[in-house]
């Protein structure tokens, strides 16, 4: 599924982010930025040492923050690490949380001159964000972005699984 949002695309594809061609993918990371489960595991395999070298030298990175390192063997160039909420009960500031690392994702693409970027759904995993509120969060982040800057030229979230695609699908309909 693809809308346009001022000069730029935002689409919605199932499948694995490690694969993706776009200038920069995002890592749904852990604070320590030294790789774990899911998505962070996936690209620390696929794109190589590089990345967690890189990712020492960074050292950490707090929640709703985001940092950038190579892409490695990815074909991406940039891998920008964010780490999102753990999800309590929806009362801890997770919200906010989640909307700051898709925004912060997004400044730290369009201070580095990125073209394309490729989100996973932060927080789904398992920091157990429910996804038709991690959805609305991202995608609401994502609109207003492209609506006030045109730098990115394609916003894509790639989601795992088709109840990820379809909570997805459904807020973006809601919103367009």
């Amino acid at each position: 599924m693809e809308v346009k949002i001022n000069k730029s695309v935002l689409s919605l594809t199932e499948g694995d982010i490690t694969g993706q061609d776009t200038d920069a993918i995002v890592n749904a990371a852990n604070k320590s930025l030294r790789g774990g489960g899911g998505v962070d595991g996936a690209i620390h395999r696929a794109g190589g040492p590089q990345i967690l070298e890189e990712c020492i030298k960074i050292g950490r990175c707090d929640t709703g923050e985001a940092v950038i390192t190579t892409g490695g063997r990815l074909k991406a160039k940039y891998v920008i690490h964010t780490v999102g909420p753990v999800y309590r009960d929806g009362t801890k500031d997770e919200p906010t949380l989640l909307a700051n690392a898709y925004r912060n994702c997004l400044k730290l693409a369009s201070e580095k001159g990125i073209k394309s970027i490729a989100f996973p759904s932060i927080s789904t995993g398992a920091y157990r964000y429910p996804l038709e509120k991690a959805a609305g969060i991202a995608l609401r982040i994502a609109i207003d972005y492209l609506k006030k800057n045109t730098d990115i030229e394609l916003l894509r979230f790639v989601l795992f699984g088709s109840e990820a695609m379809k909570a997805y699908r459904n807020q973006l309909e809601r919103m367009t």
